[in-house]
């Protein structure tokens, strides 16, 4: 049995390697173990915090992109329902991969005469409202003021079809539909960026030149995704066919819309609407009823979500597992510094076996260290990429939102991380011959 005498590794004795010599070969309690890798860890502060800041970069990365990435997705979902949830939109093109239309191949278009067809309850009884729809892109300006913007030709009922409400001034009517008047009305972004003192109603605008009366300004929907209404301008659809996009059916020469959006009577009634909208058209157009030759889609607001969240999805989940790749450089980190450690810690390994720590003990050790730094790191990268998240909510340049699910995963992965590559330093520390190690110089 060992006395509890000085070692004869100079300035290290059972005191300091923290092992209480016991003739009944208990070994350490893992308490003990604990205390002994916290403050093996401590002794060198500077190396320690090093080798977990692999780990902290990368979780605070995988947090901060996926809370980014969810943050999209309610975004996208929340400015297409703000149009409300039972509306559909038809558009010239057939369906492709992913969600969206085409032209493919066909050269029939929309055009009036179809949104009026839609309009007949006797064609589609379940709808209450349609707003056929022109759009173009243009620069509009108010002195040296100017900007960009989606110009919208739209009716009479466009603004209780889409949910918007005017805040000051008035909406177009069929007097300026059928007159094809030179009237405006602005979203409450842009408007407020050509008229910075909140007067617009009554100025002139002009668009890609051209002359516009300001008659009203929509009430701000919110949100800063392309082609939103608040950055965007309304005219009569009359005006925008004459002054800025006169396009035709290459078939019939008639003038054509770029979308037809049709209120259905509640959300029990949007299939019945999508299909009776896909019946009418077909007929109009010529086409057969199977519907394998469409020209056109009818896509309703889900469609729209899933297609836009499941890109977003996507692409959050690629930058999340190419930050994944600093955790696994971290956890590489990990086992580098602590197979530096067991090589310099070699005497004070051997003489704890020689006062009875078992393997099982020595591999717990280094273990807990391995894990110490690990879910250290994972934690310190939590805060950091919640940091991040917040941040970006502060800013209103993006949205982020952050489940217990990312934390979860980000977290749970480093532990596993530090798990991993611990498990050879501690596999190399357990198995040293204590009488080599003390040997060891």
């Amino acid at each position: 049995m060992i006395n509890d005498q000085p070692s004869v590794v100079s300035g290290v004795g059972p005191s300091s390697v923290g092992v209480r010599p016991s003739s009944d070969s208990a070994g350490i309690s893992l308490g003990e173990s604990i205390r002994i890798a916290f403050d093996t860890l401590m002794a060198n502060k500077l190396r320690t915090f090093l080798t977990a800041l692999g780990v902290i970069i990368g979780v605070a990365s995988v947090v901060a992109l996926l809370a980014l990435g969810r943050g999209s997705q309610e975004q996208i979902a929340e400015s297409i329902t703000r149009n409300g949830a039972n509306l559909l939109t038809v558009r010239a093109g057939s369906v492709s991969a992913g969600g969206f239309t085409s032209a493919g191949g066909k050269t029939q278009s929309l055009t009036i005469e179809d949104a009026k067809a839609l309009a007949d309850p006797a064609n589609v009884p379940d709808a209450t409202l349609v707003s056929p729809e022109g759009m173009t892109f243009g620069t509009v300006t108010n002195g040296a003021k100017d900007t960009s913007a989606m110009i919208t030709g739209a009716t009479a009922t466009y603004l209780n079809v889409h949910n918007d409400s005017v805040e000051q001034g008035q909406f177009i009517d069929e007097g300026h539909v059928s007159g094809a008047a030179y009237v405006a009305v602005l979203g409450g972004r842009i408007a407020s960026t050509l008229f910075p003192d909140g007067d617009a109603v009554g100025k002139t605008i002009k668009v890609n030149g051209k002359r516009f009366k300001v008659i009203g300004v929509l009430k701000r929907k919110g949100g800063s995704e392309l082609g939103s209404p608040d950055d965007g301008v309304i005219m009569p659809l009359t005006t925008i066919q004459r002054a800025l996009s006169a396009n035709r059916d290459a078939t019939t020469g008639k003038l054509s819309v770029e979308a037809i959006a049709v209120q259905a009577r509640d959300e029990a009634h949007l299939a019945g609407a999508a299909a009776q909208i896909k019946a009418t058209l077909r007929e109009r157009h010529r086409l057969p009823q199977s519907g394998e030759s469409d020209d056109f889609s009818v896509d309703n607001q889900q469609n729209l979500i899933d297609a836009l969240t499941q890109s977003s999805r996507t692409m959050t989940l690629y930058l999340g597992a190419i930050a994944a790749i600093s955790l696994l450089v971290g956890g590489i980190g990990i086992m580098n510094i602590l197979l530096v450690s067991v090589r310099e810690r070699t005497r004070e390994i051997g003489l704890r076996k020689a006062l009875g720590a078992r393997e099982r003990d020595i591999l717990t050790q280094f273990l807990i260290e391995a894990l110490t730094l690990s879910t250290g790191g994972g934690l310190l990268g939590l805060l950091a990429g919640m940091s991040i998240a917040v941040a970006a909510n502060v800013s209103g340049q993006a949205r982020a939102s952050i489940t217990p699910a990312s934390v979860a995963l980000a977290v749970g992965v480093a532990m596993a991380i530090g798990l991993f590559f611990g498990i050879e330093p501690a596999r190399r520390a357990a198995q040293l011959d204590p009488i080599e190690a003390l040997r060891y110089e």
